[in-house]
């Protein structure tokens, strides 16, 4: 794995913006390459604070820790732009890992040899092989269809983990999915879809498809959504991080006022089992943070945890054939 940190992109930015002092977060692959980081914007006479918290995605740009830390920038490395405005200079590095993609590529031609067309998506440090990555597809007589730049989407086929309308877009035009990324990326599209998903891990060199795992997930959730109809005390967890906020605090209080169940709001820097333990009188929650930490992290969890669109069916507001139908994300 050789990784490109776009040094000179990431100067240019410095110089124009001027800060005294940045606060750098780390996706956790790369909180290694620190003290590389570090000398080369210590060349600049910039103060350098790394933020040591867990660093989710460009959801969770840490304003606050910045703020505290007395940074008058962020520089966010591993992810493209998720906020368009903050109350803080933000500087996006979108970090290129520079592999040789062939022979995953080539090891997917028998998983994919009885579909036509399929759809594409890959995780941000592949966006430069894109061009070479379709026309190997083309030469195999593979029709490709790039999943769509919508939401928080910054470019055509790219994937987030939490947002999957640009797949959803097309899934009526392909026969399967394909996801260059990892095992995060590929659940996701595969609770989020209805269409067969296979994974291209390039760092495992594995390609992987998923039977029964969904049938799994679909029955963990509909196991919480029960013991949240039985519950009647209600934990609503929010979460301080910007770009963690999913679906209506209010409509889901709402709904629950008139359900005749109690509940109380709970604020949280970062959702854990350790934390809604000490809740011990509260028999579900429903977390309006990242879906993905309700459904991915369901064996963790001493009670059910559930995402806001299953919130609705527990409460009756949509079914669960809704749900099955527009996906879990």
């Amino acid at each position: 794995m050789v990784l490109n940190f776009q040094k000179q992109n990431l100067i240019n930015e410095l110089r124009k913006l001027k800060p005294k002092r940045v606060l750098v977060q780390l996706p956790e692959g790369i909180k290694q390459n620190a003290f590389e980081i570090k000398e080369l914007i210590e060349k600049m006479k910039i103060e350098v604070v790394f933020s040591g918290e867990t660093c989710w995605g460009a959801c969770a740009l840490a304003i606050d820790e910045a703020k505290k830390s007395k940074c008058d920038t962020i520089i966010h490395f591993g992810h493209s732009e998720f906020f368009k405005q903050t109350k803080i200079n933000v500087i996006y590095v979108e970090v290129i890992d520079q592999l040789n993609l062939e022979p995953i590529l080539q090891k997917s031609l028998p998983t994919l040899k009885k579909y036509k067309t399929v759809g594409f998506s890959y995780s941000i440090q592949h966006k430069q092989d894109l061009k070479d990555i379709l026309k190997f597809y083309k030469t195999e007589n593979k029709e490709v269809l790039l999943s769509r730049k919508l939401g928080s989407i910054n470019y055509e086929g790219q994937i987030l983990g939490c947002q999957y309308e640009g797949l959803k877009a097309i899934e009526k035009k392909v026969d399967a999915f394909v996801i260059l990324g990892n095992r995060f990326h590929a659940l996701g599209a595969l609770v989020a879809l209805n269409k067969p998903v296979i994974l291209l891990d390039v760092y495992n060199d594995k390609v992987e498809t998923f039977p029964g795992l969904k049938d799994k997930v679909l029955k963990q959730r509909a196991i919480s959504i029960q013991k949240f109809k039985d519950a009647k005390k209600v934990g609503i967890i929010t979460e301080i991080k910007p770009g963690q906020k999913f679906g209506s605090e209010k409509l889901i209080i709402d709904k629950i006022k008139q359900s005749g169940k109690n509940f109380i709001t709970i604020s949280m820097d970062e959702i854990s089992n350790e934390k809604i333990r000490n809740f011990y009188d509260v028999d579900a929650f429903v977390e309006l943070a990242c879906p993905r930490i309700a459904i991915d992290d369901f064996a963790k969890y001493d009670k059910p945890v559930l995402t806001f669109k299953e919130a609705m069916v527990g409460l009756g507001v949509s079914s669960w054939e809704d749900l099955l139908k527009q996906g879990l994300l």
